[in-house]
Parts: C-alpha cells; sequence; structure tokens
C-alpha cells in the first residue's frame, strides 16, 4: 500500500491567512466566501501564530456572546497549534489530527506556511489505516 505524502494533499492550495487584528466578522466572511473551515492566523512577518477554525467561532464567540464586529481573531484563535511537514506521510497527519481531536492542520516547510489540511483531504488508504489502527489498539 502506498501512502500519499502531505505535500500531495496541498501542492495546488491557495493558502488563506489574515492578520491578527483582523475581526472575527472578517475572518468568517472570508472563510465563507472561500468556503473553508479554517484561516490561518499570521503575525505581520507572515509566520503562523494560529488558525482560527469553525469551532473557535461556537465556543469561544457565539457561546461566549462575543461581538464578532469588535473581537480580533487574536483574542479567540488556537494559538500555536500543531503543524506538519510536506515531507511527511499523509497517514501521519491524519493520525495526529485524530489525536488531537483537530479538524485542521496547518503545513510548515522551515517555517513557511505552504498549505493545511482539513479531514476532508483524505480518503482511502489512510483513512482505512487509521480506522485499522485503532480498532486494534481497542482490542488491546
Amino acid at each position: 500500500m502506498a501512502f500519499r505524502t502531505v505535500s500531495q494533499l496541498v501542492h495546488d492550495q491557495v493558502i488563506l491567512a489574515v492578520a491578527t487584528e483582523i475581526s472575527v466578522r472578517q475572518a468568517t466572511r472570508q472563510m465563507d466566501a472561500r468556503n473553508v473551515g479554517a484561516v490561518l492566523v499570521t503575525d505581520p512577518g507572515g509566520r503562523l501564530v494560529g488558525i482560527f477554525t469553525e469551532r473557535d467561532l461556537l465556543r469561544r464567540v457565539v457561546a461566549q456572546g462575543r461581538d464578532p464586529n469588535t473581537t480580533s481573531v487574536a483574542e479567540v484563535m488556537t494559538a500555536d497549534p500543531d503543524t506538519v511537514n510536506p515531507r511527511q506521510l499523509a497517514v501521519d497527519a491524519l493520525r495526529l489530527m485524530r489525536e488531537g481531536g483537530y479538524r485542521h492542520l496547518p503545513v510548515l516547510d522551515d517555517g513557511r506556511i505552504v498549505g493545511v489540511l482539513s479531514q476532508r483531504d483524505f480518503y482511502g488508504d489512510e483513512i482505512t489505516c487509521v480506522d485499522d489502527q485503532y480498532e486494534l489498539w481497542q482490542r488491546l
């Protein structure tokens, strides 16, 4: 069974990244326009500082009654998220996502943002392999 690398999943991606000071409303409008569930958050130098997801919107904005027009993504993002590099196997990235309980995973190459994985990027062999491993671990 030949597994894909992370770079094969993100090779054609157009990265959606926003500055820390952008409002939640502005970020979610960009996410909606691009039909994505997460946006990467960067510092002025373009370095990844966080990720803002639909789950962050629900739990940290809506559930807490915050105003999306005046709340910046920096206030409610997930700071310093786990990342993978493009040379890793896709199955390892999926395993990390499942173990961490998140649906999106930034991809960095020597600190440079090259993409973001979503669980919907995975299919076939990677899912079967991870599911089989979990089933085996549950039996032990």
